[in-house]
């Protein structure tokens, strides 16, 4: 699947210092150790309502990743899937009288709109499911005792995972009440386990299917991106990331394939997640309805303007979306232009400092933007400040100028 456009990042002077990031299954900030090539892996959108603000804030999240690595020296390795087979897909498409492959093939090519505008850097890999349903089926394979059929769907025994609860630290309560909000089936008759998952679903009237040694059907939702992880970047990748509603069951689930099908742990090094954006008290998300999407923003507003407003929320928060942080953004974005079209300014080497050291503090983009905003609030008289601190915006917080 072809992924989006690049934008050029600017080289800085000197180098970044190394990336400090929360890790949800360490449960604290760590340093991240890449070697010269950063590894990392994150969960694409299931494509059927794309892009709204909550998928814009997880992306931008990782790109901030992306762009901290690549200025402390490293070149970055990322990998990202779209699930584009799928029962929300399949009955959205029911739904609107639309055939799912082009329901999923418009709101991808929108995806990729949205993140161009963004200036989101691209994954070297994009990967749909269905490209890659054969290396799914042969990863089920490999699985070999771990799994188990009920009417031809094949399940992933949760006790064949010793590593099972690592990622999460969630308890089995939380575990089996986040299980059946999202997606799953504790409660089926037959399993061994109400925590067991679905690996391969058997052909059902009516749904797409691939042949595979299991019989006719199509990949669970975790194995897909356990397979194209793997396939991609290999086992022990420096960051498996996506939001915060990942950690489980998808990362969990698909982090204990990865352990039974190579033998290796960690899949990942580290669990990054971003936090949730709300809208009128809940969480934005499809189900709800309550979206605000990016392209629908962008008819109005300036895409760097609603990037800023997503970066001054620290990526871990969750918080709620409201007209006033695309209205204080839009402001932010024309002190900044009117700051860096001046003659000169104050040095731009203290901004370029803090800057680094607030976006290598497990992506302190608030605090970034703090430095910037007093920099073009003071006046001075280096001619080559303007230039340096624009070329800070675009290469560590991919604002243009």
């Amino acid at each position: 699947m072809q992924s989006w456009s690049s934008s050029n990042v600017p080289s800085l002077p000197g180098q970044g210092h190394p990336l400090r990031l929360y890790d949800t299954a360490a449960r604290e900030i760590r340093t991240t150790e890449p070697g010269p090539v950063a590894r990392m892996y994150v969960c694409g959108i299931t494509p059927y309502d794309a892009t709204h603000l909550g998928h814009a804030n997880t992306y931008l999240a990782f790109d901030l990743v992306n762009r901290a690595w690549r200025d402390a020296g490293h070149e970055v390795h990322y990998t990202q899937n779209a699930t584009d087979v799928d029962d929300p897909l399949l009955e959205r498409a029911q739904r609107d009288g639309q055939d799912w492959r082009e329901l999923a093939e418009d709101q991808i090519e929108l995806f990729r709109t949205d993140m161009t505008a963004l200036r989101i850097l691209p994954p070297a890999e994009y990967v749909g499911v269905t490209e890659v349903v054969d290396q799914v089926a042969a990863l089920i394979e490999r699985l070999g005792e771990a799994t188990y059929t009920i009417d031809g769907d094949v399940y992933f025994a949760r006790t064949a995972a010793p590593k099972f609860g690592a990622v999460s630290g969630y308890d089995e309560e939380t575990m089996l009440a986040l299980f059946g909000e999202r997606g799953g089936d504790p409660e089926r008759p037959g399993k061994r386990d109400p925590l067991d998952w679905l690996l391969w679903r058997a052909e059902r009237p009516g749904e797409p299917s691939w042949p595979s040694a299991f019989g006719p059907g199509r990949p669970g939702w975790h194995v897909e991106c356990t397979t194209i992880a793997l396939a991609n970047l290999g086992p022990g990748f420096d960051v498996s990331g996506g939001g915060s509603d990942l950690i489980f069951p998808h990362h969990e689930m698909g982090a204990c394939e990865g352990h039974v099908a190579t033998g290796e742990w960690p899949f990942a090094k580290a669990y990054v997640h971003a936090g949730m954006v709300g809208l009128d008290g809940e969480k934005m998300s499809k189900s709800r309805g309550n979206l605000v999407f990016v392209s629908k923003l962008r008819q109005h507003a300036d895409p760097m303007a609603i990037r800023l407003a997503l970066l001054g929320h620290h990526y871990r928060a969750d918080w709620e979306w409201t007209d006033a942080d695309l209205t204080g953004a839009t402001a932010r974005l024309a002190r900044w232009r009117e700051a860096v079209a001046r003659p000169a300014g104050p040095s731009g080497a203290a901004v370029l400092e803090t800057v680094r050291e607030r976006i290598a503090d497990d992506l302190d983009a608030p605090g970034a933007l703090a430095a910037i905003d007093a920099w073009a609030a003071a006046e001075g008289d280096d001619p080559k400040a303007p230039e340096l601190v624009r070329d800070i915006a675009d290469a560590l917080l991919g604002i243009t100028l």
